[in-house]
């Protein structure tokens, strides 16, 4: 087809789209380009906009290491991340889901962790907490055997990949469920924590006056064949961001109860002054059991 006018670019590229063969990336190709022209078209996109944008996703692109991805952290931060996963999990949508974002932080063959254990390993000072759940179906019943997959940031605010002083895997590990779909373990008290803003992210967030934080969260992902990998954050709701976060993760089903203990801990003695617990319960839909792919390595 010969463009004529501005109005010919639409329908010859959707004509074009539509020899795709394959059904799904043929809808999904036809509707990009029918969304993205009617974008060009209501903003009346510049030439200079234009460049810069294409200059944007080429650097995008260029910041991804083996330990960050600037792609996931826009995704989150434009609230994308969040409305995949709500429209494809709770009915579609439809109820309350422990289903979250995956994020950019999680790591293959984090270690093997025995029930009861801790995830500290190296020197990271903060507030002990002790982990108590339970991995339960819709109706309730307890999923056995389940691998459950655990990391969350330090109390300085920052993910064993991105500080030198924390040994390899602090703060991850990978636990089993038991004969009632349970698996408690111990770790320090997680803190709220500012995204990296050294990059396409922290341009976008300056430019719209918002900050960079997140709510201090406990992040797992279970596995367990019959059932959808389910992806899930733990939110404290005393963090001062918890309506705010800047990826839009926090929903009322991820709220957890973080408790403040002031009496002696019941059974390890080696805890002097406050500690906290929290006991939360994970539900998983029947599904396909499938990793994601590493964000990071």
């Amino acid at each position: 087809m010969v463009i004529k006018t501005e109005s010919d670019v639409t329908p010859a590229v959707v004509a074009a789209m539509q020899q795709t063969s394959d059904p799904r990336t043929r809808e999904i190709l036809v509707a990009l380009v029918k969304h993205l022209h009617a974008f060009v078209r209501e903003v009346r996109l510049t030439e200079a906009e234009f460049r810069d944008a294409t200059a944007i996703l080429n650097e995008i692109g260029q910041l991804q290491t083996d330990s960050h991805n600037e792609f996931v952290l826009m995704s989150g931060s434009l609230g994308v991340s969040s409305l995949v996963c709500l429209l494809n999990n709770g009915d579609k949508g439809q109820t309350e889901t422990s289903q979250s974002l995956l994020g950019p932080f999680w790591r293959l063959n984090s270690p093997r962790v025995e029930n009861g254990g801790t995830i500290i390993r190296s020197d990271t000072p903060g507030t002990p907490l002790f982990v108590h759940a339970r991995v339960v179906d819709r109706e309730g019943k307890p999923i056995v055997g389940a691998e459950v997959d655990v990391w969350h940031a330090s109390p300085v605010g920052l993910y064993e990949n991105q500080d030198p002083d924390q040994a390899e895997m602090n703060l991850r590990g990978k636990f089993l469920t038991d004969a009632d779909g349970r698996f408690w373990f111990r770790t320090v008290k997680m803190v709220g924590y500012p995204i990296p803003v050294d990059g396409v992210v922290g341009r976008m967030l300056k430019a719209q006056g918002r900050h960079p934080y997140r709510p201090a969260h406990l992040h797992a992902l279970i596995f367990r064949q019959g059932y959808k990998t389910l992806i899930s954050q733990v939110f404290d709701p005393s963090d001062p961001h918890i309506a705010s976060d800047v990826q839009f993760g926090v929903t009322a089903a991820l709220t957890g109860d973080f408790v403040r203990h002031d009496e002696p801990h019941p059974t390890d003695r080696d805890i002097e002054g406050e500690w906290y617990s929290l006991d939360y319960t994970y539900v998983m839909e029947p599904g396909e059991a499938v990793l994601p792919r590493p964000p990071i390595k």
